[in-house]
């Protein structure tokens, strides 16, 4: 308490007043600190409650880092010069080669032949001309390719617009999806995704432009013959190509096919010359004047195994997977899903998915003893740099007997036991006059049944108890499982071989698109090649096991838990593996050039010259390197140096002589002796 001076007059009276007065207000004061630091306390206390943190906060923050990180990381991209991806790549790498174009163009090579692409299943852009209310504002917008950005915010609508009529194979009512047309029709499948656009690309490098290039764009749904009868696709190709030999000084056509584009091509190629209505009128020489070479990528010529997978439970190896993993989400009906049903019900519209069922049979692929491909030895996926033990290994680095005992013409097997069984020791009840019991779909799943809610529990039994089922009696099956789809089939494609050749019967549209029942045009200055990619597993037969599910679901499903045992073995997650670009297998790319066109044959009449070039797959060494400059993967490959640089050689004048003749890594040639056919 300070000192009081005791003023002059005062009484103590007056003093002690004061001191009173003084303490007072020292206590009012130590009480107003006191209640001051209670309130501040309980603010505090208050402030700790309201900062309880919860999930939608830390959802809210993590989707906020995520998209500020991006945008970031985008903005980063976006500001550096161009170059400097090659730099950093090149620091780490050491130079890069010159792209084909740029090393050509050096070399002197300049346009010559134009050039016609034609590309394969799926990589073709479909837009929207007419829709739905559900599909309101999407006019000219892409269905397929681009973003896929309508497939995440309206899936039902989406699967409506793209499925086609289950009875006619055409547009449903009030539906209009049409081709993109241009080189952006198949140029990138999806942002940063490339298809044709490296190959387009490199070739403008030595003078090509849109006026001696045409991307034949049609739509990869429908049957062959019906892109002509809707879209007129086949006779806006025979025009084009025809302007473009005389707009260039009458130089013939390189046509480039990709996939399943090679069938389609393959069916143009007896359309142009077949009298009209049914072929464009063109006459037995139109494709010596307009075709210089046909150069064909991963050409599906005899079919894949794969797309009998797809067909039977809309499964292939990836799928499988996935769906071993999440049944409940791709099989099940939570949330009203159902996702493979509505795979299913969509792509057994697509009439072109039947034109790549093995075709050739038991002859071909196959039967429950025997297949080309017996001995094939599967290699590792990478081998082992310190792995010296190399004695009874082929080069590859597993065991000689690693592929033994795999039987490659039993396409499906229900169960591995069946798989590895010799013949005469499985016993099978035939399905085919089967009856199918009662409907097992429900209310709840008549949206998205497929037609296997016709079959009843009796009629899937029966299809298990067959057991096997070789290359000569999937046919059989899928009629059996999807008679709706393959009615239409039996209009649009043949899988038989020809006895003659010149029976009338073989001038339907049919058999246009299969080599086995057709024959090559007379053309014996014209080239066709054969580019694919070997060394990668490929899809060649399947284990399948009956689905535990119930209610809405597809009853059959590949077997992932059936493996080898062993890193080497062919049977990897229900899979029989086999060389060839990871869809295509190589009997499938490479036998009708290595046998059935190779001379004067039957199927080759006017002895035109064929020639395989394989690429042997490389995987980049880094994630600088995107998807490899020597890949040899079926959509890949498109970027892969070399095939660019024959591409451009043979476009700009070259002959299949100059580039070396075949080039094979495969036993494709070993393969095809083993097949007796007829020549």
């Amino acid at each position: 308490m300070p000192f009081l001076r005791r003023r002059k007059g005062a009484s103590l009276k007056d003093d002690s007043r004061n001191i009173e007065k003084e303490k007072k207000e020292d206590s009012e004061e130590e009480e107003n600190k006191k209640r001051r630091l209670k309130e501040e306390g309980e603010e505090i206390q208050i402030r700790k409650v309201k900062k309880k943190w919860s999930c939608v906060d830390s959802c809210c923050w993590f989707v906020g880092c995520i998209c500020c990180s991006w945008w970031f990381l985008l903005f980063l991209y976006n500001a550096m010069p161009a170059s400097f991806p090659q730099f950093v790549t090149e620091a780490i790498t050491g130079p890069l080669p010159d792209p084909p174009g740029v090393k050509l163009h050096k070399q002197g090579l300049k346009v010559k032949h134009p050039v016609v692409f034609i590309p394969g299943i799926v990589t073709g852009g479909l837009e929207l001309w007419e829709g739905h209310q559900c599909a309101e504002g999407l006019f000219r917008k892409r269905l397929w390719g681009g973003t896929f950005g309508e497939l995440y915010k309206r899936p039902l609508c989406w699967v409506e617009h793209m499925s086609l009529d289950n009875e006619t194979g055409l547009d449903p009512s009030g539906v209009r999806v049409r081709p993109v047309s241009g080189l952006v029709a198949a140029d990138y499948f999806a942002p940063g995704y490339f298809v044709w656009a490296v190959l387009i690309a490199n070739l403008a490098r030595i003078g090509y432009e849109e006026k001696t290039m045409y991307m034949a764009a049609y739509d990869w749904r429908i049957a062959f013959q019906n892109t002509e009868v809707r879209d007129q696709t086949l006779s806006r190709m025979k025009s084009n190509i025809e302007l473009m030999v005389a707009t260039n000084g009458g130089n013939k056509v390189v046509v480039i096919p990709h996939s399943m584009g090679a069938l389609y091509f393959l069916h143009f190629m007896k359309w142009v010359e077949a009298p009209a209505p049914m072929g464009g009128g063109g006459g037995s020489d139109w494709c010596a004047k307009h075709i210089k070479a046909v150069m064909n990528i991963g050409g599906p010529f005899l079919g894949v195994p794969k797309a009998v997978s797809g067909l039977f439970s809309a499964e292939a190896k990836d799928i499988a997977v996935a769906r071993s993993v999440a049944p409940s989400f791709l099989d099940k009906d939570y949330f009203g899903l159902q996702t493979l049903q509505h795979v299913m019900r969509m792509t057994r519209t697509w009439d072109t998915t039947m034109s790549m069922i093995p075709k050739g049979g038991d002859t071909i692929w196959g039967n429950l003893d025997w297949s080309p491909e017996n001995g094939y030895k599967c290699p590792l996926k990478k081998q082992k740099n310190n792995d010296t033990d190399t004695v009874g290994k082929n080069p590859n680095g597993c065991s000689e007997s690693s592929g033994k005992g795999v039987n490659y013409g039993r396409i499906i097997s229900f169960g591995k036991g069946v798989a590895e069984a010799p013949s005469s020791e499985i016993e099978r009840i035939d399905f085919r006059d089967a009856t199918k019991g009662n409907n097992l779909a429900n209310a709840t799943c008549q949206d998205v049944w497929t037609e296997y809610h016709d079959m009843g529990i009796s009629g899937i039994k029966a299809v298990a108890d067959y057991k096997v089922y070789t290359a000569g009696s999937i046919l059989d099956l899928l009629h059996y499982v999807a008679p709706k789809m393959m009615k239409r089939g039996d209009v649009h494609y043949s899988y038989g071989i020809a006895d003659d050749l010149d029976d009338p019967k073989y001038n339907h549209y049919k058999y246009w698109s299969n080599p086995l029942e057709t024959r090559l045009p007379n053309a014996p200055e014209m080239e066709i090649f054969s580019l694919y990619g070997v060394g990668i597993p490929t899809e060649r037969a399947y284990i399948y096991k009956l689905s535990t599910t119930a209610d809405c679901y597809i009853p059959f499903q590949i077997d992932t838990l059936a493996d080898g045992g062993h890193e080497c073995s062919c049977l990897k997650g229900g899979v029989y593996n086999v060389n060839g670009d990871e869809t295509v297998p190589v009997l499938s790319a490479g036998f009708m050039f290595a046998k059935g066109w190779n001379g004067i044959t039957r199927f080759n009449p006017s002895g035109m010259r064929t020639f395989i070039r394989e690429y042997d797959h490389a995987p980049p060494a880094n994630l600088l390197e995107g998807r490899g400059t020597q890949s040899g993967a079926h959509v890949d490959i498109m970027g892969n140096f070399a095939l660019i640089e024959d591409i451009i050689r043979v476009a700009a004048g070259a002959t299949g002589d100059d580039l070396g003749g075949n080039r094979v890594y495969s036993d494709i040639l070993e393969w095809s002796e083993r097949i007796d056919l007829k020549l």
